[in-house]
């Protein structure tokens, strides 16, 4: 609990919901006959709505994105450090609005919600979702906000996916496309390792075929082995070795001791994981790292990224992370040579950090630097 808030943090927030009743045709060739986006605003829209900033979240982000929702919470929103008056985002000058997607567990419309044409919680029936249908509900937000153009879309890792699709699906409502440690595609390895995950939650015996919540259940354990398989993907072998190395949590290698021993990184990952499950949806999580799976910018431009990027009219940042393995620096060039390629304004910035992944959400001085001072040229 902040004794009081920070100078720098845009206070206290309260998460709005919106409910859409025009019909949703999803990728799938499913429809959501209605549905709720929860979001949270900060700063103020300007007169002519031309300071808008979109944040797309990643995989286990939502709509709290800054601030506090009371004087009671331990921390702030997910993204604190880079948005606030000040900050790379900066709220005296920018309108942020930062949604919680669809599927989500924090209020959007997802798999923990009522089906109204069966009367019952979606589970395991909710539908899959691809990227471009989170742009597509974020557009109608847009609508209603009375929002005709973006100022810019950010997001880091699957929030940087859902930037690069804005820019191809509405080309002339963004005119900034910032994307952070993210990937045009995924690779086999990613795809392995978010398999491995979903299995952890489908073997879990209380898993029901995804239909836990009509059983009473909750497939807790799964969930949490596939949140400490995802994190270890996160971080990097440097930054966990300079933070935990092999400190012991319990037990000793006391000579004629038959104690067991806890390495602080097992209990660290084990809090992690039991943390996660007790505040995430499984089936929401599978439907996630699916829709990530499933995400290729080029898929439909004969795989050719820069056919792909001849639609997009906005300019771009792109941003990656030295130990970041799982959306390394490479992935991120890739980005920016089919931009180049195709005679588009680009930016590009590799940042030296021991975070790995998660180096997008810490504080960092150059990353810092970099973004807002490309924040600084956006005209609103």
């Amino acid at each position: 609990m902040p004794e009081q808030l920070p100078a720098d943090s845009v206070g206290l927030v309260t998460p709005i919901t919106q409910t859409f009743s025009e019909p949703l045709l999803l990728a799938c060739g499913r429809t959501l006959p209605s549905y709720d986006l929860v979001y949270e605003t900060y700063g103020e829209l300007n007169a002519q709505a031309s300071n808008a900033v979109l944040i797309c979240h990643a995989l286990s982000g939502h709509h709290h994105a800054a601030g506090y929702h009371s004087l009671d919470d331990r921390k702030p929103g997910w993204w604190d450090n880079y948005i606030g008056p000040g900050k790379a985002i900066d709220t005296n000058r920018f309108f942020v609005v930062s949604l919680n997607n669809l599927g989500g567990c924090h209020g959007s419309t997802g798999p923990a919600s009522i089906d109204p044409a069966k009367g019952k919680v979606y589970g395991a029936d909710f539908p899959l979702l691809r990227v471009r249908d989170w742009v597509s509900s974020q557009a109608r937000l847009a609508d209603h906000l009375g929002i005709t153009q973006w100022a810019a879309v950010v997001g880091g890792s699957l929030g940087g996916m859902q930037a690069m699709r804005w820019a191809l699906e509405y080309p002339e409502r963004i005119r900034h496309c910032i994307v952070i440690a993210s990937a045009l595609n995924l690779t086999a390895q990613n795809i392995a390792f978010n398999e491995t995950a979903r299995r952890a939650i489908t073997s879990d015996p209380d898993f029901h075929d995804g239909d836990y919540l009509a059983k009473g259940t909750y497939p807790k354990r799964g969930l949490a082995l596939a949140r400490m398989v995802g994190h270890i993907t996160y971080l990097s072998d440097d930054g966990m070795d300079e933070k935990f190395g092999r400190e012991l949590r319990a037990g000793s290698f006391v000579l004629g001791s038959d104690e067991l021993v806890e390495f602080q990184i097992e209990s660290y990952l084990r809090y992690q994981g039991d943390s996660f499950s007790g505040s995430f949806d499984a089936n929401t999580y599978i439907l996630m790292t699916r829709a990530l799976d499933y995400f290729d910018l080029s898929r439909e431009y004969n795989d050719n990224p820069v056919s792909a990027f001849n639609h997009s009219q906005c300019r771009f940042l792109v941003v990656s992370f030295s130990s970041d393995w799982r959306f390394s620096p490479q992935r991120s060039r890739e980005i920016v040579d089919a931009l180049i390629t195709a005679g588009k304004p680009v930016s590009y910035a590799e940042i030296e950090s021991k975070h790995g992944h998660d180096a997008f959400l810490v504080p960092d001085q150059r990353y810092r630097q970099v973004f807002s001072r490309y924040m600084n040229t956006i005209e609103v």
